[in-house]
């Protein structure tokens, strides 16, 4: 119905020329010549003005069908095709065109997205066989000195170490440390990861690099932050009340005479700074564990022997607290650590776990170990309560703990000392387990 204009003009029109055609040749054959050659006249007119109105027609459909296929949405179109004959074509233009619109706002969101993090992004796509720069962020382009090219063969004149990295392995995914020289500079390591990715018939490769150095700034910056935070908050919540009972004391003194109640709020102020200066010399104390930990005295050590004289120690706890023991280490080899310190880490890692396992019934501990690529693992673990996946992230900051009566420095010196010995603490939980793995090279 949106069409029945455009068929009734082209109808009327051509009724109109076929009754004119058969008109001529009806006066031709009746002999009136000049009145034939009038009709034939007026029939030629309007198959010229049939021509010129189909034209008209078909240069709106290729002007709005080259728009769309050359992907150009800026042409401006009379309104009454938008209304009448090409209705259906046009909203068809149209609704193509605020979708180009938002498809380009997006872009330039996501664009604004990628120049505004601090990892080099690049991301090429795949043409044939070859690959082209489909985008690259402002932090690559800063970082590594780099044009914004177009294309891959460009990009390996000024990086040629990533880019023959890359073309090693066949543009896969990876996920290393690479060198890389920027300009006249020293080589510097960079953290590379890629990925593929599909859409449709499109192929993408995306490539992220960060620099190792900034990672270990801002892991430290975190840490520093997240340090001062509960430093500052042991040191306020002792130094305040001390402030409050010292201002308290120093009215009641200055009282022209004391009674007796003033003597008992003495003595309770005095009590409270010596408790609450006594916790502040206790968290000193723990700090300076931390910051102060002695070097490792490594010394060749036999495995069974060092959770012998753990376990020492700690069985008359387990069996207080009827927990079962399944003790798997059986490895006859000898490593290389402080013993001393090793017991230390092995104590608070079987002290978390008795805590873990205070609320279970069926109480279980397990001592494991095993080798993989020249590395030595020990695992400690236990179907207690497991980890809070909220608080997983900061089991091993300093001062932090779950525990009432904890000071919060076991896991973080227990880290330290792996640390030390040049391994790794690990923790792994679900919820039947929790793992906590020591890894020492």
């Amino acid at each position: 119905m949106k069409n029945q204009k455009l068929y009734n003009g082209l109808f009327a029109r051509v009724l109109l020329i076929m009754i004119f055609f058969f008109g001529c040749l009806f006066l031709i054959g009746k002999g009136f010549y000049y009145n034939a050659v009038l009709a034939g006249l007026f029939g030629i007119v309007l198959l010229v003005e049939l021509y010129f109105y189909i034209k008209n027609q078909f240069s709106f459909y290729d002007k709005i069908l080259l728009s769309i296929l050359r992907n150009d949405f800026s042409a401006n179109f009379p309104e009454e095709n938008k209304k009448n004959n090409f209705r259906n074509l046009y909203l068809l233009y149209d609704t193509l065109k605020f979708q180009k619109q938002e498809q380009t706002s997006k872009e330039l969101i996501y664009r604004s997205i990628l120049d505004n993090i601090d990892t080099a992004a690049l991301i090429l796509e795949k043409e044939d066989e070859d690959w082209n720069i489909f985008m690259m962020n402002d932090c690559f382009s800063d970082l590594f000195k780099v044009p914004k090219v177009s294309h891959w063969k460009y990009l390996k004149n000024y990086l040629p170490s990533l880019c023959d990295e890359i073309e090693k392995v066949g543009f896969t995914d990876i996920k290393s440390a690479i060198s890389i020289k920027i300009e006249d500079q020293d080589l510097q390591t960079f953290v590379l990861q890629t990925s593929q990715t599909q859409t449709y018939d499109k192929e993408y490769f995306i490539i992220l690099l960060d620099s190792i150095q900034r990672v270990i700034e801002k892991k430290e910056k975190e840490a520093w932050i997240n340090l001062m935070k509960i430093i500052s908050h042991e040191l306020m919540n002792s130094l305040t009340p001390i402030r409050a009972l010292s201002q308290n004391l120093l009215q009641i003194v200055d009282q022209e005479k004391l009674e007796e109640e003033d003597f008992d709020d003495i003595k309770s102020s005095i009590s409270t700074i010596i408790n609450r200066s006594d916790h502040l010399q206790v968290f000193v104390e723990n700090y300076r564990k931390l910051a102060m930990l002695p070097t490792p005295n490594k010394q060749m050590t036999p495995i069974n022997a060092l959770f012998d004289d753990c376990l020492r120690i700690m069985n008359p706890i387990l069996k207080d607290e009827n927990i079962e023991l399944i003790n798997e280490i059986k490895s006859s080899r000898s490593i290389l650590i402080d013993k001393n310190q090793m017991e230390q880490v092995i104590i608070n890692l079987i002290t978390n776990s008795i805590y873990a396992l205070k609320e279970k019934t069926d109480k279980k501990m397990f001592l494991s170990s095993y080798t993989d690529n020249n590395r030595f693992f020990i695992v400690i673990s236990d179907n207690g309560k497991g980890i809070d996946p909220i608080i997983k992230d900061k089991v091993f900051l300093p001062f932090f703990t779950t525990r009432k009566d904890g000071a919060g420095i076991g896991l973080t010196l227990s880290k330290n000392i792996i640390e030390a010995h040049g391994g790794y603490l690990s923790c792994q939980t679900d919820e039947d387990k929790t793992d906590f793995v020591i890894c020492l090279i």
